[in-house]
């Protein structure tokens, strides 16, 4: 029986050439039968992530590889790592190619694959557009002598197709097409020669008139050099019915429509996956090629799964170890937080932390944060920890974050669990204005090799899918236009046949039905890599041996190929460094206070106070220019909800969001609080559980859910999920625009709460809920930590509200108001505020003396 691996398969992360995700190129390597398949993207290696998740989950046979491609004419070359030093070595080409090009770019001469090829295997690609082969023999096209000589008649013509202009694409492309040729026996001998044993000549049918002259050709050049022939057919897409997808993108990269893109296009759906009956077929007169192809596969140790991420070495003082530096840290900072004493259920809470850290080996990353966070405080630079750290009453201690996780009930299994093999995720938010200082700090401590940003890819969503794929119809910039207006936000569920005819088009048109197809098609394809908004990436060894770095667009950063997903998947440490104007402004606000009033004063001692005066604000909705709750809807939101505690601040925060809304979850709430209808909490028949299971997940939101954590803790207690299994549905909402993979969870979630005797609307409620979240999550652990910087921004503009309107104006821009507005409001609370005078204002807005009730703000010079 025969069998085939196809080693040379592009995915859509070969940047507008690929018309298949990587999964989906998995899967269908799965369905047809294949013996493997190999990834290798354009001079990266970014998509190979997503192809090993699915491979793993298919039982799928699967490499990782790239392809490279040359600056200096030479032919295209696949690579594939062996092993985990070949990987390493794959890497480091791949970051030097990086870092000396341009963002988006990277430039590779045939001598850097020389220096860094070991333990790779290598397939030379002899290129598939050439129009006319040579007619000599052999000797013609490689000479005895190894010096290989710029003989007339070594040298390969290409038919002239058209009167094409110098310097056009298509003549561009037949230039380097026919280098390539040229520089193929001399790029074969000498990767043959320096690579024994590791180099094979790709061969793949063209479906032209020469495809057999042509393949005797390539197998006669392989026989003379001493190196096998590889079967494969350069695959671009997984089926042949995402061929029209493919010219799209080609005419995307091209900047071409699709009447003028000519021969830029492939002339069939042929590049495609085949399986190894097909590609037997096809190779009938070199079985060899086929064969091989399953060879070279086994010769392909390496796995993603053999990458070991090592934390970086921190310095630990007087501590045996990093556990031991982290008790004695955690234990100061307890003392502190709790001078009357550490009250017994967060004495218990800190041993299980430190005790789930130490079974993880952790240690290390908590020790990174806390350094990072030493050093900002240090600068006085000021910052807040949020997101799952909020869940940690270790990373309180160690002053992390300053939500006290005594006074919250959130979820620790989201930040640590034992059925994660993966690394916590903390994110820390610092002053906007001076968070380059901590990045910079950052690189130079671990440096370049060892520090970098994750990436994010940039995906197609509706808007920008419809402009593209309209320009390449030859849609006029009107027509695009009337079209893309139709599109809500960040849309990425295509354009509709409704919105079509609103703005006066037929949906049924031929041209007009195309674009909303392909539109739709393209959603969701990446558009390019590019950096993370703060997420680091730190480790011991180089990290640029497991993955290519690479330079961003602004000077002095760089980023990585894999964006926070693939880090998850290959359990990879991030730390998020995130940046947020609020706390700019509250920085400037309490310099304010100590410089014109006296008053020294902290996060943290703001948050104990708990002014009944400054929740009378908030419920009169005079919330212009304060955190988060300054929107039309939160303040429409603040006189029904009427907060009176911090923990009304946090359901502040979280419940006008998607999730809730689309829940229906936020009338019944407020209905409850209001006491118009009886708090009550779902239970299930007797026989299948406690009636009062979930009361204790929903108590303080009155029995009405509004935060992930919840809808975590109701798979986990009313449909019996495991912790693994709310955690992969943790991963479904935070990945639901690119994936849609949430509602796989739709039958076991709403059927398991129903067999244990649930109703089937609050089931299916909730699971709307989720879905919800999946449009824009906002978990508890971050709606506590914003709603600390709610109150401390609020009490400073109830108490000092000149100081909280001079430190907003020099924080701009942030916020959803103008500074006009701002001015507006300062004076409506009775503050002066003087024009600006060119002899006496400064370039940020200051506070002049005067009687409390007269204080001024003088307009900043740059207003």
């Amino acid at each position: 029986m025969t069998r085939f691996a196809e080693l040379a398969v592009s995915t859509n992360f070969s940047f507008l050439r690929g018309g298949s995700h990587p999964e989906e190129l998995v899967a269908q390597g799965l369905e047809i039968g294949l013996a493997g398949i190999a990834v290798a993207d354009r001079n990266s290696v970014a998509g190979v992530v997503r192809g090993h998740a699915m491979a793993k989950e298919k039982g799928v046979r699967y490499a990782p590889g790239t392809r490279l491609v040359f600056r200096d004419g030479a032919p295209d070359v696949l690579a594939w790592p062996m092993d985990r030093a070949g990987w390493g070595n794959l890497c480091r080409l791949l970051t030097l190619g990086n870092r000396r090009a341009p963002k988006g770019e990277c430039h590779l001469d045939r001598a850097d694959l020389l220096a860094w090829g070991s333990g790779l295997m290598l397939g030379v690609m002899p290129g598939r557009d050439l129009r006319r082969l040579p007619e000599p023999g052999l000797e013609k096209i490689i000479p005895l002598s190894r010096s290989f000589p710029r003989k007339r008649e070594s040298r390969v013509s290409l038919a002239n197709v058209g009167d094409e202009k110098a310097g056009s694409p298509l003549a561009r492309g037949r230039a380097e097409d026919e280098a390539a040729l040229n520089s193929l026996p001399a790029t074969l001998v000498t990767l043959a020669e320096a690579f024994p044993g590791n180099v094979r000549l790709m061969a793949s049918r063209l479906y032209g008139a020469g495809d057999r002259r042509r393949l005797a050709l390539l197998d006669r050049l392989a026989r003379h050099v001493g190196v096998p022939l590889l079967a494969t057919n350069d695959v671009l897409y997984h089926h042949p019915d995402r061929r029209p997808l493919q010219d799209v993108l080609t005419c995307i990269r091209e900047h071409c429509t699709l009447p003028a893109a000519g021969r830029r296009l492939e002339a069939n759906a042929e590049r495609h996956l085949k399986d190894a009956a097909e590609m037997a077929r096809l190779f009938r007169e070199h079985p060899g090629a086929v064969a091989e192809s399953v060879a070279v596969l086994e010769r392909l140790g390496f796995s993603l799964d053999q990458l070991r991420y090592n934390y970086p070495d921190e310095p630990t003082g007087d501590a045996a170890s990093p556990q031991e530096a982290l008790i004695l840290h955690t234990a100061a900072g307890a003392r502190q937080r709790y001078p009357d004493g550490v009250p017994a259920k967060v004495q218990k809470t800190i041993a299980h932390e430190l005790a789930l850290i130490e079974s993880r080996q952790y240690a290390p990353y908590f020790l990174t944060v806390h350094d990072i966070v030493r050093f900002a405080r240090g600068r006085g630079i000021l910052c807040q920890g949020r997101g799952s750290a909020a869940n940690s009453a270790v990373c309180y201690c160690l002053g992390i974050t300053e939500v006290n996780p005594e006074t919250s009930d959130l979820l620790f299994e989201r930040f640590i669990s034992p059925e994660r093999d993966e690394p916590p995720d903390i994110d820390v938010d610092f002053e906007h204005e001076r968070r380059e200082e901590v990045m910079q700090y950052i690189y130079g401590k671990y440096g370049r090799e060892r520090a970098g940003i994750a990436a994010t890819v940039i995906s197609y969503r509706t808007r920008s899918a419809v402009r593209e794929v309209g320009k390449v119809f030859g849609l006029s910039d009107d027509t695009i236009g009337a079209l893309s207006g139709t599109i809500w936000g960040w849309s990425s569920a295509g354009v509709r046949e409704a919105d079509i005819a609103r703005v006066g088009l037929d949906p049924e048109e031929r041209t007009m039905r195309q674009v909303a197809l392909l539109s739709r098609e393209l959603i969701g394809f990446p558009r390019h890599l590019s950096q993370h908004v703060g997420g680091f990436v730190m480790t011991r060894d180089r990290l640029d041996e497991m993955v290519p770095v690479m330079n961003a667009a602004m000077e002095d950063r760089t980023h990585i190929e894999w964006d926070k997903d693939d880090l998850d998947a290959v359990g990879m440490l991030k730390v998020d460094v995130l940046a947020l104007g609020m706390l700019s402004c509250i920085r400037r606000a309490f310099a304010f206070m100590e410089r014109h009033y006296g008053v020294s004063t902290t996060l943290a001692a703001v948050h104990q106070d708990q002014d009944p005066a400054v929740y009378d604000m908030l419920c009169r909705a005079d919330s212009l220019g304060v955190f988060q709750v300054e929107s039309r809807a939160q303040m429409t939101m603040l006189p029904r909800l009427r907060p009176r505690q911090f923990y009304d601040l946090v359901i502040e925060v979280a419940i006008v969001r998607p999730g809730p809304i689309q829940g229906d979850m936020v009338h019944p709430y407020l209905r409850r609080r209001q006491g118009i209808e009886t708090v009550r909490y779902p239970s299930p028949a007797l026989e299948h559980g406690p009636a009062d299971e979930l009361e204790q997940v929903l108590g303080r939101t009155l029995g009405v859910p509004l935060f992930q954590e919840q809808a975590m803790k109701i798979a986990m207690v009313a449909a019996k999920f495991t912790a693994a299994e709310a955690d992969k549905l943790r991963r479904a909402m935070a990945t639901f625009r690119r994936t849609g993979t949430i509602h796989t969870f739709r039958d076991k979630m709403v059927e398991g709460m129903v067999a244990r005797g649930y109703e089937r609307a609050f089931a299916e409620r909730c699971f709307q809920q989720i879905e919800g979240f999946g449009e824009y999550g906002f978990p508890e652990s971050h709606a506590a930590s914003f709603a600390l910087l709610v109150y401390a921004s609020s009490w400073i503009k109830c108490h000092y509200p000149d100081v909280f309107c001079a430190a907003l104006l020099n924080a701009q821009p942030m916020g959803f108001y103008a500074p006009a507005q701002i001015v507006r409001d300062a004076e409506r609370h009775g503050i002066a505020v003087r024009a600006v005078d060119v002899n006496f204002s400064e370039w940020d807005a200051t506070l002049e003396p005067g009687s409390r009730s007269e204080a001024c703000v003088p307009a900043s010079a740059h207003s």
